[in-house]
C-alpha cells in the first residue's frame, strides 16, 4: 500500500444539481436521499469509496442558496464549513442551464489554494454544440485554475473520467476509514432521510420545504425485522391534511415508498409506522432546529 491515496473531496453546488445522485452513483449504492425538490440534503454526509489503490471520501453538502429562514442559514453554513480541511473541491453545476446567482455565490466561496474540479453534470440534457459555451460560462465565474469534466450522474456517462481526475487530487497516505464503511451516518439517520425523500417525491410543491422527520423508535426484532416509528412534522394544519391524504392514502403511499428504500438499504424487512404532527414555523424556531440537528454553529469546523 506504498502508493495508496486517500483524501476528502467536498461536493459543492446549488440546490438540485445532482450532488446526492452523483455520490450514490459513484458508490454503487444509495446512501443519500434524492428527490426532484431542492434542499433534499440538509446535512453534511460522507460517502466513502474504497478500492485497492485509493479511498475517496466525498463530503455531500446542502445546496447553497439565498436563505429565507434559519434552516436555510444552517444549510448554507453546512456547505461553507465543508470546504475547510478538504483535499479538493468538486463544484457541481447543471450544464443544462445557464449560471444563476447561486452559482456566482458559490464561486465566490471557493478557496484559492484548494484544488478544484468543475463538474458539468446533466450533459445528457445539453446539445453537443451548446456544451462548450456552457463550459465557458461557468469557468468564467472561477478566479482560479479549475479542471473541467463533463458527465451525467443519472446515466453514468463520463464518471470514469471524473474519478480519474479526482484520484489525481488525492495525497499519498493510508485510508482513514475501514474499507467496508460507506458513510458516516447511522442507519437510523439515513432512514429519517429516506422517509423525508419519499414525502418530497409524493407531495405538492407547497409542502416539501416545511417537512421534517424524527425517528421515535428503531428496534431490531427477534424475527429479523426492524420496527421503525417516525413522526413527519409540517408547519401548517392544511399541510397535515395533504400529507395524510383522503382516507390516509397519501401517508400510506409515503410509508410504502420509504419502507422499500429502507429495506433495500438494510437488507431486511421493515415494519414502518408513521404519524403526522403540526409544528408551526419550525424552520425559524431555534429550539426545534436544534432538536432536529439543524443548529447554526459559530465554530466547530472539521480538520483534515
Amino acid at each position: 500500500m506504498t502508493d495508496f491515496r486517500s483524501g476528502f473531496i467536498a461536493i459543492l453546488g446549488r440546490p438540485n444539481v445532482g450532488k446526492s445522485t452523483l455520490i450514490n452513483a459513484l458508490l454503487g449504492q444509495k446512501v443519500a436521499a434524492v428527490s426532484p425538490k431542492p434542499q433534499t440534503t440538509r446535512r453534511r454526509q460522507l460517502g466513502i469509496l474504497t478500492t485497492d489503490s485509493y479511498q475517496m471520501v466525498f463530503v455531500d453538502t446542502p445546496g447553497v442558496h439565498a436563505a429565507r429562514h434559519k434552516l436555510g442559514e444552517f444549510l448554507n453554513q453546512e456547505a461553507r464549513e465543508a470546504l475547510d480541511g478538504v483535499d479538493a473541491i468538486l463544484w457541481l453545476v447543471d450544464a443544462s442551464t445557464h449560471p444563476t446567482e447561486d452559482d456566482a455565490r458559490i464561486a465566490s466561496l471557493l478557496p484559492r489554494r484548494t484544488p478544484l474540479a468543475l463538474g458539468l453534470n446533466k450533459v445528457d440534457l445539453v446539445l453537443a454544440e451548446a456544451l462548450d459555451a456552457r463550459r465557458e460560462e461557468y469557468a468564467a465565474l472561477v478566479k482560479k485554475d479549475a479542471k473541467v469534466v463533463a458527465f451525467s450522474a443519472a446515466r453514468g456517462n463520463g464518471l470514469v473520467d471524473l474519478l480519474s481526475l479526482l484520484v489525481s487530487f488525492l495525497p499519498v497516505r493510508p485510508p482513514e476509514f475501514d474499507p467496508e464503511q460507506i458513510t458516516d451516518l447511522y442507519e437510523k439517520e439515513i432512514a429519517a432521510d429516506l422517509i423525508r425523500e419519499a414525502a418530497l417525491n409524493h407531495l405538492r410543491d407547497e409542502v416539501p420545504h416545511g417537512v421534517a422527520v424524527r425517528i421515535d423508535e428503531f428496534k431490531e426484532r427477534e424475527n429479523g425485522m426492524a420496527y421503525i416509528a417516525a413522526t413527519i412534522f409540517v408547519e401548517r394544519d392544511s399541510q397535515k391534511g395533504i400529507v395524510i391524504g383522503e382516507g390516509g392514502k397519501m401517508l400510506k403511499s409515503i410509508g410504502s415508498a420509504a419502507r422499500t428504500e429502507i429495506e433495500s438499504m438494510g437488507g431486511r424487512r421493515v415494519f414502518l409506522e408513521l404519524r403526522v404532527k403540526v409544528l408551526k414555523d419550525w424552520r425559524n424556531d431555534d429550539e426545534w432546529l436544534k432538536r432536529f440537528g439543524y443548529k447554526v454553529k459559530k465554530e466547530g469546523r472539521r480538520k483534515k
